[in-house]
């Protein structure tokens, strides 16, 4: 899929840990100016990590997306300020119920201005004090990214009505809606 008016070239890629990959690749799917989104695996010590491998809590991954977006469309900023909205930054290791190494939040930036933009948002969340905590989001440089298994992507547009998917990912969707309603996506 593309955005109208885009070519390749000009698309840029984020790649966020914000819990369990089935969420973030469910919302992040509806933001205008996104033109693809990957679950996968990156922040680890293991080459071509298995879903079963990262669930072991052994690998160092983290369940991440990697979002293709179009910076003219939507602004790496614009994405974090999302990214920040749809999870906990306060956690270590756990979001809800999902417990373990592979569910922290962090953001594995690709550029140096990246690396800047995500730091100024992370400061201007702390200072806002919407979570009233200390973030323990990690910055990272993006060193390897290894998609999912196919089972892994759009697994909240095959499986809606699967428990996982209506008690823990259309919360975080229908958030995203309230609080991005002038981001999403016409269908």
């Amino acid at each position: 899929m593309t955005v109208e008016g885009s070519d390749k070239t000009s698309l840029e890629k984020a790649t966020l840990g914000g819990g369990c990959f089935w969420c973030t690749e469910a919302v992040f799917s509806e933001v205008k100016g996104v033109t693809s989104v990957t679950p996968g695996y990156s922040g680890g010590h293991v080459r071509n990590p298995t879903y079963e491998q990262v669930c072991t809590d052994t690998t160092g991954h983290a369940e991440v997306v990697q979002v293709e977006f179009d910076p003219r469309v939507v602004t790496f900023g614009e994405l974090l300020h999302i990214f920040f909205t749809i999870h906990d930054p306060t956690t270590p290791n756990r979001q809800g119920a999902d417990v373990g190494t592979q569910y922290r939040s962090v953001i594995f930036y690709h550029t140096e201005q990246q690396r800047k933009t995500a730091a100024e948002v992370m400061e201007e969340i702390t200072k806002s004090g919407i979570w009233g905590k200390k973030l323990v989001t990690q910055l990272e440089p993006l060193k390897e990214f290894y998609p999912a298994e196919e089972y892994h992507r759009n697994y909240f547009e095959r499986n809606p009505s699967q428990p996982y998917c209506r008690m823990v990912i259309e919360p975080k969707v229908a958030k995203f809606r309230k609080h991005y309603l002038q981001m999403l996506k016409v269908s």
